[in-house]
């Protein structure tokens, strides 16, 4: 687990640091959540699953997020003793560090299966403003995923920017209609105050809220720049993730099952541990309740990323390049599935 810890701790540290003294430490924090990374991976290729749950250091990494994402606010918004190169590189560090290990977080959380943990990771989503997203995980894309019935599952030839501006607000509109159906199948009705688009709705108003009285409107304005950045990040996962993979049609017109042939991985060692095994997706999807230390990585059945998540979402940015790096490789595993 050190290297879980070390990895994913390091960034959210320094950048707390980097918020209260700017300096050295916007730097340092930036480098540690990409070069470091980088050149990290090369030093090993997979890190073994072990048999723990990981529970305290994402409780930890909880707290560290709503702690950093406090100071970046401030620092942004009202930072006087930091200058323009200091604070923009802080954003860079702030919308990283959310857009990779607070969203890798909050995805194991909302998975977990005691209550606490899958609010709190609620929570995380809705303080980036994207709280809708933990429904349209949990009721449509572990259901429907590498399907068309998934707005996060990209086809083959789909260029990032075009799947972005469809999956913002397919994801909404499809979480949405699958809480509405989730509820209307209930033996005894909810309330409507119990809805959950109303909580995140209501959350968001309130991290605003909180925004305003941290840095009056810049810091709004700060807040509003770090969440685009970090959903930017989510989008990349999960476009790069599920880029063209498809199930086949059953004989009964269903898909068939989600199987490890249907997620890309890329199981790196230090970006893998900064991201909670986030990369390890096929793993997941087999089975959605493994603890992210757990998840496994069998090259033979699943289909493996040319390079690490991180490096896949800046290529996936220039969508000429990415289809053709990943276009032969699509049909390839396609044709062998």
């Amino acid at each position: 687990m050190i290297w879980y810890i070390i990895a994913s701790l390091t960034p959210a540290i320094l950048l707390a640091l980097a918020c209260l003294w700017g300096g050295l430490w916007p730097l340092l924090a930036v480098l540690s959540i990409t070069v470091v990374v980088f050149f990290a991976d090369k030093l090993s290729k997979v890190v073994p699953p072990v048999e723990t749950t990981g529970r305290t250091l994402s409780l930890l990494l909880a707290g560290m997020h709503f702690a950093v994402l406090g100071l970046g606010v401030w620092a942004l918004g009202a930072g006087t003793n930091l200058d323009v190169v200091d604070k923009l590189l802080i954003y860079i560090g702030l919308g990283l560090f959310f857009g990779q290990i607070s969203n890798s977080n909050a995805h194991e959380l909302i998975h977990a299966k005691a209550r606490l943990p899958r609010r709190l990771g609620a929570m995380i989503y809705v303080s980036l403003l994207h709280g809708h997203h933990v429904s349209a995980h949990l009721r449509v894309h572990h259901v429907h995923a590498a399907t068309d019935a998934d707005p996060n599952s990209a086809p083959l030839g789909e260029g990032f920017w075009a799947f972005a501006l469809r999956a913002l607000r397919g994801e909404f509109l499809a979480g949405f209609h699958a809480d509405q159906t989730y509820r209307a199948r209930a033996q005894t009705p909810p309330p409507g105050w119990s809805h959950p688009y109303l909580w995140y709705a209501l959350g968001s108003a309130l991290t605003l809220i909180g925004a305003y009285l941290i840095a009056g409107l810049p810091g709004i304005a700060a807040h509003l720049g770090i969440v685009i950045y970090a959903q930017l990040q989510l989008l990349l996962s999960d476009y790069v993730q599920h880029y063209g993979l498809r199930r086949a049609p059953g004989y009964n017109g269903k898909p068939e099952p989600v199987g490890p042939q249907h997620s890309w991985n890329a199981p790196k060692w230090y970006s893998s541990a900064m991201m909670l095994n986030a990369p390890r997706h096929s793993d997941h999807h087999v089975h959605p309740a493994r603890a992210f230390p757990a998840l496994e990585v069998t090259p033979q059945s699943m289909p493996i990323l040319p390079h690490s998540l991180p490096v896949m979402a800046v290529v996936a940015l220039f969508p000429p390049f990415w289809r053709r790096v990943m276009d032969r490789r699509v049909k390839r595993w396609q044709n062998t599935a």
